[in-house]
């Protein structure tokens, strides 16, 4: 295989095709400097694809369709059949606006902690932000807490009060526009706290009285018997 070389959309060297979404693109692979018929292997990650009979023979054609987001960052590779290291390999950059989920509603006892979890996607990654009430969220130290990473944006309130009754939203702006997700925070009445340590104590007290009122009469008892 000396000498023979492969191109893939005209490109002999590994490359990153920027796309958005779209209803379908195509990657040709085409055999240079050879003498003879070449057979070509195509590749999508480390899975073979499947390819027809027609469509393997000096210039070998695949089609991704539809182009979603889950092809972002994958890597498709034209190899050559009889010596896999002449290779060309093509990454997917699709790009795609802010795509957000995450529960909708929460319901949360007073007093207690709770944490809204904002699941974004978004190529380029956007700028996040919160709002309460279609107002910009004024963050309190010990109240809030922000957590993010490229695909989780997370708001945590310390010991919920009623006051923090109401619909938070998640925004996430990117230059390919904005997403928004509503998150019902509401607030429930606090649950009278059931005095357990005190029941036990009041039970050993009572199964001690009990047990000392059977010893004093166990003589009365015994006459009977």
């Amino acid at each position: 295989s000396a000498g023979v070389e492969l191109s893939v959309n005209n490109h002999a060297a590994d490359f990153t095709l920027s796309t958005g979404l779209s209803p379908a693109i195509s990657l040709s692979c085409l055999v240079h400097n050879s003498s003879q018929a070449e057979e070509l292997l195509w590749y999508r990650g480390a899975g073979q694809v499947d390819l027809k009979d027609g469509n393997k023979v000096n210039i070998s054609n695949i089609c991704i369709s539809p182009v979603n987001e889950s092809d972002n960052g994958v890597t498709f590779t034209c190899r050559l059949a009889r010596d896999k290291a002449v290779q060309v390999s093509v990454t997917l950059d699709v790009q795609f606006p802010p795509q957000l989920s995450g529960e909708e509603t929460l319901q949360v006892e007073e007093e207690k902690d709770v944490t809204l979890t904002c699941n974004s996607r978004s190529n380029p990654q956007g700028q996040s932000t919160w709002l309460k009430d279609n107002q910009s969220l004024t963050l309190q130290q010990s109240h809030h807490k922000l957590y993010q990473t490229s695909e989780v944006f997370q708001l945590s309130i310390s010991k919920v009060q009623k006051s923090d009754n109401g619909t938070y939203t998640c925004l996430v702006e990117s230059r390919l526009g904005k997403g928004t997700r509503d998150f019902h925070l509401i607030v429930e009445d606090k649950k009278p706290v059931f005095p357990k340590e005190a029941v036990i104590a009041a039970v050993v007290v009572v199964t001690i009285t009990i047990l000392f009122g059977i010893v004093a009469q166990k003589d009365k008892f015994l006459k009977v018997w």
